[in-house]
């Protein structure tokens, strides 16, 4: 743990926190405007957490503390995760402690939490939603182990700021074919984990499609304005560390001002992009069915298998 890390981890978490719900309000709009509509306002989304925070928190009857502490949880180990991932610098606030397992069991640790207050609520509805991130969860979480590990075989460390460090010495590394195989992996899977188009609609409260705002249903005040902004802190996470492991320039490696400053906007602009790019694919996709997803985070584990073959294929060439 050094001294850059932790102002990299401070600088990061700031950002996550207050910039996650400016992203959603912005891909919203990016949809609203390609759809033909105004839209809410970028802002929209801190507007609706504003009201949230202010109003009374409903707890149904016959929940236990799975369910009154899931917000706490969600928010937590996101947090933890954005100030763990070299977003900003190429140090990481936990050092060592920034492993892929690690950062991928905190990231499984926050929807496995969401799903048993679905079922906590004994609610037809949360029972399905959780039933339907479960079975997500079991085969996006293997493909996102693949799709990070096959970074991890050119550098010998799954350590997450060890493989930016690498990206940054040797750019080359982001253009190899195993890189590009991983990168597409990981999109898919970052999609999926966040609840985006085609695997779940945001935007719906149909209760044949939804899955994320089924297990939310009975949450109020409050903690639904955590679940709320867990979500989009997620979202930012899963963008940023698309971003940090396939697009490094522009991290801070000092602690100069300057560098600092200019990691803090790069990293907020690629995100953007990213987001921006999202919000426009989600205009011309549809929703799949159910059951058609597993084939979807099928082809996402194959593509992470892929490159973690490439990967060590073209770590032992001459």
């Amino acid at each position: 743990m050094s001294a850059l890390g932790i102002v990299g981890g401070v600088l990061q978490a700031a950002l996550v926190i207050a910039g996650s719900p400016l992203l959603v309000g912005w891909m919203r709009q990016i949809r609203a405007r390609l759809e033909g509509r105004v839209g809410a306002g970028v802002a929209q989304p801190w507007r609706d957490l504003r009201k949230l925070f202010g109003k009374e928190a409903i707890v149904p009857a016959g929940t236990s503390e799975v369910f009154r502490f899931t917000p706490l949880v969600l928010v937590g180990s996101t947090l933890v995760v954005a100030a763990a991932i070299p977003f900003v610098t190429d140090a990481s606030a936990l050092g060592p402690g920034a492993d892929l397992f690690a950062v991928v069991a905190l990231l499984a640790m926050g929807t496995a939490t969401l799903a048993l207050a679905g079922l906590d609520t004994g609610t037809a509805f949360g029972g399905m939603g959780a039933s339907r991130a479960t079975t997500i969860i079991a085969l996006v979480e293997p493909s996102l182990l693949m799709a990070i590990f096959a970074l991890s075989v050119p550098v010998g460390s799954t350590n997450l700021a060890s493989i930016v460090h690498s990206a940054l010495r040797n750019p080359a590394q982001v253009l190899s074919p195993a890189s590009l195989l991983a990168a597409v992996a990981l999109l898919m899977v970052t999609v999926a984990e966040t609840g985006r188009l085609p695997v779940d609609n945001p935007s719906t409260h149909l209760e044949l499609t939804m899955i994320h705002e089924a297990m939310v249903l009975e949450y109020s005040g409050p903690d639904l304005a955590l679940v709320e902004l867990s979500a989009s802190m997620r979202l930012s996470v899963f963008l940023g560390l698309l971003a940090s492991l396939f697009a490094p320039w522009g991290i801070a490696t000092s602690l100069a001002p300057v560098p600092l400053a200019v990691g803090v906007v790069v990293f907020a602009a690629k995100v953007l992009v990213l987001g921006t790019a999202v919000a426009v694919g989600e205009v011309f996709v549809a929703k799949l069915r159910l059951f058609r997803v597993p084939e979807l985070l099928a082809g996402s584990f194959l593509l992470g298998l892929l490159a973690v073959a490439a990967s060590f294929f073209l770590s032992r060439q001459p």
